[in-house]
């Protein structure tokens, strides 16, 4: 497992690239690109669901918001994940919360801490059939 580097990071929104990836600013003026962490739009969907996500996404983080990334650097370099919050609430967490979004196994382990709520809200979101798990049901 490679070196991570843990970060907060105050950030501001400045574009929403895809379902899961997000522009900002950090508070030093640069512009970067994150990609949320323990989440994935599942690449088997439909484009209605990835699309419904990327609006999604841009309703909950519009463009000047402010943010705090808990981003997490990996050794080599290849990318940048982070968990995004709002008012100390986990946009990524919310994602799957709302069926948005699935969890994501191969980056789960960056989100030790809330990795359990992640796991529930995925379950939960299955059981009530919740945006893009309508699709596993539909015609049943």
């Amino acid at each position: 497992m490679p070196l991570i580097e843990l970060m907060l990071v105050l950030a501001t929104v400045i574009g929403i690239a895809d379902s899961n990836t997000i522009r900002f600013k950090d508070e030093t003026g640069q512009t970067k690109t994150v990609k949320l962490a323990c989440i994935n739009t599942p690449k088997e969907t439909q484009q209605q669901y990835v699309t419904a996500t990327t609006k999604k996404l841009k309703q909950l983080l519009p463009s000047g918001s402010r943010v705090v990334i808990r981003s997490l650097n990996l050794e080599n370099g290849e990318r940048t994940l982070g968990e995004v919050y709002v008012d100390n609430r986990s946009v990524n967490l919310r994602l799957v919360e709302e069926g948005n979004a699935v969890v994501d196994q191969e980056s789960l382990e960056f989100c030790n801490e809330t990795k359990t709520q992640f796991l529930i809200a995925e379950a939960n979101a299955k059981n009530k059939r919740l945006g893009l798990w309508q699709q596993f049901h539909q015609g049943r």
